[in-house]
């Protein structure tokens, strides 16, 4: 069996730059046929979109616009240019937003994080993820499917027939959230039932902690992460190296500062940005929601793509102070109108029963009446009065926080 799981894992990274820029004006092109990418990117030349700098021109799309976005314009919110029946299933997840899936084997791009966790042809996968209206399942069952496995499309719940299904079909493999495989593995012990069949396992949809993983391991089963969106499918996955989680091919990923569309240097906490390279279904630019960073090197495993930390968070941080909602953006903007400021934090905090806000800024150098200009600056943006703390240099956590809402629950 080979160890990875085809030779653009293991290409130069210079080659897989070049690939997927050289890919992008035609992907670009093809968005441009949407109605709503057509207004978002007018004026654009997509063969002069070559680079990742020429990429920040564009603007990015929020993940948490588009519910609204969909609404206004079912089913897709004018971004898919094709017809809903071109495509090979079409789904929901909640907010609602509408998600189609393409005609290809492994649509959602998770067989090759299967094929690093173990999977190989032959194995029998026992498939816990929802089939009902959402994609989580049938991404990991055509993944698992593309890599030669059978699949039991067991879905979630009912752990009584989960045992039974277990006993009679004795799988190797295991997909779903840890949850739910926490739950099965106490259900087996309680009952008595054997699943010892099960050696390897990826999980996705939830948080996977160190003490969780090795109560896991403890029992037998060698589990490996998934990092994946119902929108985009596997964006990253974790291998053999266990060293942070490796970037997908076919997609350009972005780190972003949250409320701007402006990369982060390598390392520094941000916002996941993707670009899809699919023509029937381009995405440009959109912004996830979550939080991550960039580890240095490449991966001991051999794969050359970069690699993350994983899921570190929610980069939505808006707060409602004093009755106003402050959004990360705001805090951004602020940025832009000073050029002595490197880094901004704004802490929301309570005292004698009123809303307090602090904005501490990392600046480069201090000009005389910063502090004054900054706070005129934090009125005029937020409508809202604040205190501005000056910092060096790093001061700041590097945890992606832009809002930082410290007041007290309850």
């Amino acid at each position: 069996m080979t160890e990875h799981h085809d030779a653009l894992e293991t290409r130069s990274p210079a080659a897989r730059e070049a690939d997927l820029f050289a890919r992008l004006p035609a992907v670009l092109a093809a968005a441009l046929k949407a109605p709503a990418y057509a207004e978002r990117l007018a004026g654009i030349d997509p063969d002069a979109i070559t680079d990742r700098k020429a990429l920040t021109g564009l603007p990015i799309l929020r993940k948490a616009e588009l519910p609204a976005l969909q609404k206004a314009a079912l089913p897709f919110g004018g971004f898919v240019s094709e017809a809903a029946n071109s495509f090979g299933r079409l789904f929901t997840s909640p907010g609602p937003i509408f998600e189609p899936e393409g005609t290809a084997a492994d649509a959602w791009g998770a067989a090759r994080g299967l094929y690093a966790a173990g999977f190989r042809p032959g194995d029998i996968v026992l498939n816990t993820l929802s089939y009902h209206l959402t994609p989580g399942g049938f991404i990991m069952d055509s993944a698992a499917r593309a890599v030669g496995c059978t699949v039991i499309p067991a879905g979630p719940g009912n752990t009584e027939q989960q045992m039974e299904v277990i006993s009679a079909y004795r799988p190797s493999a295991y997909a779903g959230t840890p949850d739910f495989l926490k739950i099965l593995i106490e259900a087996a012990e309680t009952r008595g039932v054997d699943i010892s069949s099960i050696k390897r396992a990826v999980v996705s949809g939830a948080a996977f902690p160190p003490s969780l993983q090795a109560w896991v391991r403890e029992r037998g089963i060698d589990a490996y992460q998934l990092y994946a969106t119902a929108d985009v499918g596997v964006i990253a996955y974790e291998t053999a190296a266990r060293e942070g989680m490796v970037l997908n091919e076919n997609l350009i990923v972005e780190i972003v500062r949250p409320g701007t569309g402006d990369p982060v240097p390598e390392g520094e906490v941000g916002e996941v940005v993707i670009t899809n390279l699919d023509p029937h279904h381009p995405q440009i630019r959109l912004a996830v929601g979550d939080l991550t960073a960039i580890l240095p090197g490449a991966s001991a495993c051999g794969r050359s793509n970069t690699r993350i930390r994983g899921w570190m968070g929610r980069a939505d941080q808006t707060a409602k102070i004093k009755g106003m909602f402050v959004r990360p953006e705001q805090v951004a903007e602020i940025a832009r109108r000073h050029a002595e400021i490197a880094k901004l934090r704004l802490v929301v905090g309570r005292a004698n029963e009123t809303d307090t806000m602090t904005l501490k800024a990392e600046i480069y150098a201090e000009a005389a009446g910063l502090i004054d200009a900054v706070s005129s600056t934090l009125q005029q943006v937020t409508k809202l009065k604040g205190a501005v703390e000056i910092l060096p240099l790093g001061a700041l956590p590097n945890d992606g926080k832009v809002i930082a809402d410290e007041r007290p629950v309850g």
